[in-house]
């Protein structure tokens, strides 16, 4: 939200209150309650009338400090984003004063509150981070001509005539609740959720409102009221509603964050690195859960408008298998219901006649697991609606009926998934589905959740329901597989979510066009949204409308690979490689054998015991939550980490033009073609061929690969196991867990090390079967097979690998 005219003048009837002197501090637990006056108090007849800001500034965890601001105080609304749901808060906070300041410290961080002029300022042990100073922090009326254009006022929910058919009387005047940041010179904003425009949010106005618009405009389906900087903090507005950012726009050296009603709450969350800082905000806000190995595998589409059947689905599994291009999921979209039915929970007879049998068929024939399409919306043509209206379970008007609209399926109603009886209703129908031999469902939409003159069966607030309602679907149906198949058995492939949707993975990127600008796009989306605290991210190979030339096809399935999950999906056409020529299918083959090859290190990185899932940290990560001391890498969105150890480099055009891409500093092996080193920090520019993908493995990197030609991503991860070692220095130990596959346990760890010029490769910890250790180093390597395989039998029982010997100082000294 705007409130200014320029810098110096407001909007014409606009009425601010800022928050000027601290009249009152009372230490309270974890942090003080202010009283912040909107005048200038010199006597007591100032006292008299006008705002009056409680101000709570306190630390709810460690490196955490929160502040909320409230005007008119009351019952707090519903719903609201869960805090510390997976995890407890770590206090640790310390308070101390003077005579005319407060000061609240946690974890390197501190937060000094100043009485007159009110300000705080955040710092770390070496700087200050940013501040909130003088009349940084206010309540707004502005009158309502100056809202109409918010997500949600110039939403199609709200103006569209089936939607909202009697809009109620607007106000002359709406309250705001105001505060701002400073940005320091240099200073980068990432993140807000999956947000598909420029990937630095600097100089952008962002509403975190979620709503289907496709990847190519302004508008996501995941927002999400968290941002990261390049300075060692981040901010999390604790509201679950619409909350407008002016990063840098409004005024260009302050973030501001607005949203309408009497309260506002933030938190400034610091860390020594930008992975720190995620992992504390994943522990207020739920970490991403542990996700079964089977879901890496590739997952093939039906697709959405195509005409398909058994004797389709069987001919694409068929295909797929004989081509070595091994599906794990095979998702059947929309229309395995009747058109007009979405949703009726049924398949179509006419296509299906005996779903049960059938899906048995194929799941043992061709060794996939079978997800669904479906959605929150109900049609008024779909055999259960009247079901839905007579149980009360669809969101309703004020005047009691049914929430209905024709955009998408015919009449439809929205379940209203705070109502528990809705939500068993809808669970039941999803229990059937299982029974038949479904695995997992993409929970598809949830962004259009009506605002305007509606009702919630629990009296949650319309406004703070809109984004709140994607995640308790999605977790609706995550928990649901849970309880059929188990912790660690469940996931969804989701389209919407919100703050605290991490926890309920995984999500794709939505409604992209068959365009390299598209896949930029995506990507763009995924770093976003990974920066925003979730683990995984996911797109449609090949792009979802329009039937892609087969170059901009061969370079998405060759990133959408080395993406965490992995699916072909499109509208009016196919995604199976053949329909791009048979070299598609000999392309694919070998991205999909080097990500099957790649599952003992692709599952570490969200293992329960590593980092993912305790810990919040993304696969995919944006190249400055690696290398946050390479000024360079921090505008990169077209390049990323996929942990720690690998580097990609999509390929965004057209075949024989030159790809560029940067190096930061360091040696860098070729995964593929490991007789090739390059020495960063270095931009390199080069011609890729149409069959590869620049995958670049950090120097220190020790990667533990499974067998070639496995033909499947769930397998035992510790049983030949070949240890690749790149590059270490002189004394360096590095450490490779080695997850078993299934669910939490960890195998064991091997650890390498360089000594005197001698490389040791040994299992330290558990039990893993090693085939063969290869050592990288400029440009050369060097193997060993191991013929009995090495096992660790213990701590106190230890054998050693030594590969190498002193032939590794002549190595790294070529090149």
């Amino acid at each position: 939200m705007r409130f200014n005219d320029g810098f110096w003048l407001l909007k014409s009837g606009v009425k601010p209150y800022f928050g000027l002197q601290v009249v009152q501090a009372v230490e309270d637990g974890d942090g003080y309650n202010l009283q912040v006056s909107t005048k200038p108090i010199r006597h007591r007849g100032d006292t008299l009338a006008g705002p009056v800001l409680s101000v709570r500034v306190h630390s709810p965890t460690e490196g955490v400090v929160g502040v909320k601001i409230e005007h008119f105080k009351h019952i707090d609304p519903t719903p609201n984003i869960a805090l510390f749901p997976d995890d407890p808060p770590v206090p640790s906070a310390s308070l101390s004063k003077t005579d005319a300041t407060w000061t609240v410290a946690t974890g390197g961080l501190s937060a000094e509150i100043t009485q007159n002029p009110y300000t705080i300022t955040f710092k770390s042990p070496t700087r200050t981070l940013t501040a909130a100073g003088y009349k940084h922090q206010a309540v707004y009326d502005v009158p309502y001509k100056w809202t109409l254009r918010s997500a949600s006022n110039s939403s199609c929910l709200a103006t569209d005539v089936s939607s909202n058919p009697r809009p109620e009387v607007p106000p002359e005047t709406v309250r705001y609740i105001h505060s701002e940041l400073n940005l320091s010179p240099g200073e980068l904003i990432y993140g807000l959720g999956e947000q598909f425009g420029p990937f630095v949010k600097n100089g952008q106005s962002v509403s975190i409102w979620n709503q289907d618009g496709g990847t190519s405009s302004e508008q996501a389906y995941k927002c999400v009221p968290f941002y990261i900087t390049n300075r060692n903090y981040g901010v999390f507005v604790n509201h679950p509603g619409e909350v407008e950012f002016e990063v840098g726009s409004e005024k260009v050296s302050r973030v501001g964050a607005s949203v309408a009603g009497e309260s506002l709450e933030y938190f400034i969350i610091y860390g020594p690195s930008p992975l720190e800082i995620l992992e504390r905000y994943t522990r207020i806000t739920g970490r991403p859960a542990l996700l079964p190995s089977w879901t890496f595998g590739l997952w093939l589409s039906t697709s959405f408008l195509t005409s398909y059947d058994e004797k389709t689905v069987s001919g694409f599994l068929q295909g797929m298998q004989t081509r070595n291009c091994s599906v794990r999921v095979f998702h059947l979209d929309c229309f395995w219901m009747k058109q007009y039915e979405w949703c009726s929970f049924t398949f179509d007879p006419d296509n299906f006649p005996d779903p049960k049998a059938y899906l048995s068929e194929i799941k043992q024939k061709y060794g996939v697991k079978v997800c669904v399409w479906i959605n929150p919306y109900i049609s008024q043509l779909s055999p259960i609606f009247q079901e839905a209206v007579r149980g009360g379970y669809l969101i309703k008007r004020k005047d009691g009926t049914p929430w209905q609209w024709d955009l998408w399926q015919p009449g439809l109603g929205v379940v209203d998934v705070t109502n528990p009886e809705a939500r068993q209703w809808y669970e039941a129908k999803l229990d059937a589905l299982v029974d038949l031999g479904v695995d997992t469902f993409k929970t598809d939409f949830g962004e259009r959740i009506p605002h305007a003159n509606v009702v919630f069966h629990d009296g949650s607030d319309p406004m703070r329901a809109h984004n709140a309602f994607s995640v308790i679907y999605n977790e609706m149906v995550f928990r649901l597989l849970e309880r059929r198949f188990g912790k660690g058995e469940a996931v969804v492939f989701a389209r919407s979510a919100a703050a605290g949707g991490q926890r309920f993975p995984v999500h794709w990127g939505g409604d992209c066009e068959s365009t390299f600008e598209a896949m930029a796009e995506t990507l763009r989306g995924s770093l976003s949204l990974t920066s925003s605290g979730f683990a995984f991210a996911s797109h449609d190979i090949g792009g979802f409308e329009g039937h892609p030339p087969p170059e901009i096809y061969h370079r998405w399935v060759a990133y959408g690979l080395f993406s965490s999950h992995s699916r072909l999906h499109g509208s009016m056409s196919y995604r199976v490689p053949w329909q791009y020529g048979e070299a598609a299918a000999t392309y694919m083959a070998k991205f999909l054998d080097a990500k099957h090859r790649l599952m003992p290190y692709l599952y570490q990185l969200f293992h329960k015991s590593i980092q993912g899932h305790t810990k919040g940290h993304p696969m995919q990560r944006a190249m400055f939550l690696e290398f946050l001391d390479d000024r360079t890498t921090h505008y990169l969105d077209r390049q990323y980490m996929l942990g720690p150890n690998l580097l990609v480099a999509p390929v965004f055009v057209p075949e024989g033009e030159e790809s560029e891409y940067y190096l930061p500093a360091g040696r860098w092996t070729s995964f593929f073609h490991p007789t090739r080193t390059l020495t960063g920090p270095r931009w390199v520019k080069e011609v890729v061929p149409i069959d590869e993908i620049p995958v670049w493995v950090r120097q220190g990197s020790v990667l533990c690969l499974g067998p070639s030609q496995i033909g499947r991503p769930d397998y035992d991860f510790a049983k030949d196991v070949e240890v690749q070692v790149y590059e270490l220095d002189e004394g360096e130990v590095v450490e490779a867990v080695v997850p078993t596959g299934k669910g939490a346990t960890t195998a064991g760890m091997v650890t390498a090390t360089l000594q005197n010029g001698e490389v040791r490769v040994r299992v330290t910890r558990g039990e893993v079967g090693l085939r063969s250790v290869t050592y990288f180093a400029g440009g050369q390597q060097k193997a060993s097979q191991v013929e009995q395989g090495l096992f660790g039998l213990g701590p106190t029982s230890l054998r050693f690998l030594t590969i190498l010997g002193g032939a590794v100082d002549a190595l790294r000294n070529l090149g």
